[in-house]
């Protein structure tokens, strides 16, 4: 980086570090179903949004895909506007 390029955008490293989380989470299916959810939609994401991604990435996969699955209750503290795009969200 030269004195001339712009400082890197904090959100934007922040984004890409959650999106490589989401990607590695070491269940091969919340890898992929959640990776790619993070890569469609981390880049409009505002800064709250990103802190209730990244709270759900805190959680463990087996729980999440339950969750996601309708197995059980979504807990009160993991319902959010970014849980339920995460619902909504289809493979293609």
């Amino acid at each position: 980086m030269s004195d001339l390029d712009p400082p890197p955008d904090p959100h934007e490293i922040r984004r890409k570090r959650l999106l490589y989380l989401s990607q590695h989470r070491g269940m091969k299916e919340a890898d992929i179903f959640i990776g790619r959810f993070a890569a469609a939609h981390l880049p409009a994401m505002d800064l709250a949004q990103l802190e209730r991604f990244e709270r759900l990435l805190d959680e463990e996969d087996a729980d999440l895909m339950d969750w996601l699955m309708g197995k059980y209750p979504v807990p009160d503290d993991i319902q959010s506007d970014v849980f339920t795009l995460l619902q909504q969200f289809k493979l293609t």
